[in-house]
């Protein structure tokens, strides 16, 4: 079976790697291949084939969410499994819209980790039951138009930079961020981001 792993954190890739490997009996032979970020991840993806994505959701570049949407996208066989410290009721939403196999708290007990992965494998779901308790929360009311340039405005791209990303015409940028703003009930995007990464909508 053939892991890509892609965490931000050294010491925590590190020590998932190693879980892994120790776990390999009962997962038959593995072969890891670790990343830092989520656009290195990406570009795997793109070049190579994988049994399982086990991904952080938050790193710089793309989010383990971002990741998840583009292989639902590409009809890819790749599973996909999220680790996260974040128990939102949005992150976990998306995870699910995006078919995302397995969503699990990073200091879950190894046991659980490697049950979770045979679990997705055979084609199953698995959820923390905490993490469960929280999907049940406020809907998102962000389209992915508006979500995309709400978090590149949260990075502190101007309005050009973003119509430049995105490749659409600044007063669209103007638009989305508008109604971001709107639907937040925020006074300006920045306090629109922050509402919306507290949520788990970004």
């Amino acid at each position: 079976m053939k892991i890509l792993l892609a965490e931000d954190q050294a010491m925590v890739r590190g020590a998932l790697a190693a879980l892994l490997t120790l776990g390999c009996d009962s997962l038959n032979a593995i072969e890891i291949v670790e990343v830092e970020d989520g656009d290195k991840a990406m570009q795997q993806l793109k070049t190579d084939s994988f049994d399982l994505l086990l991904t952080d959701i938050e790193m710089p570049g793309k989010s383990g969410l971002e990741l998840s949407l583009w292989l639902q996208q590409q009809r890819s066989q790749t599973k996909v499994i999220i680790l996260t410290t974040f128990g939102r009721a949005g992150y976990i939403k998306r995870a699910l819209e995006y078919g995302v196999g397995g969503f699990l708290l990073k200091d879950a007990p190894s046991a659980d980790l490697i049950n979770a992965i045979k679990q997705v494998m055979a084609g199953k779901r698995v959820i923390d039951p905490e993490l469960a308790f929280t999907a049940i929360g406020e809907i998102d009311p962000l389209n992915d138009k508006e979500r995309r340039a709400l978090r590149l405005a949260s990075e502190g791209l101007s309005t050009s930079d973003i119509a430049s990303q995105l490749f659409i015409a600044e007063g669209t940028v103007r638009n989305y961020l508008s109604e971001a703003i709107n639907k937040l009930n925020a006074s300006n995007r920045i306090d629109a981001a922050r509402i919306a990464k507290q949520k788990g909508w970004l």
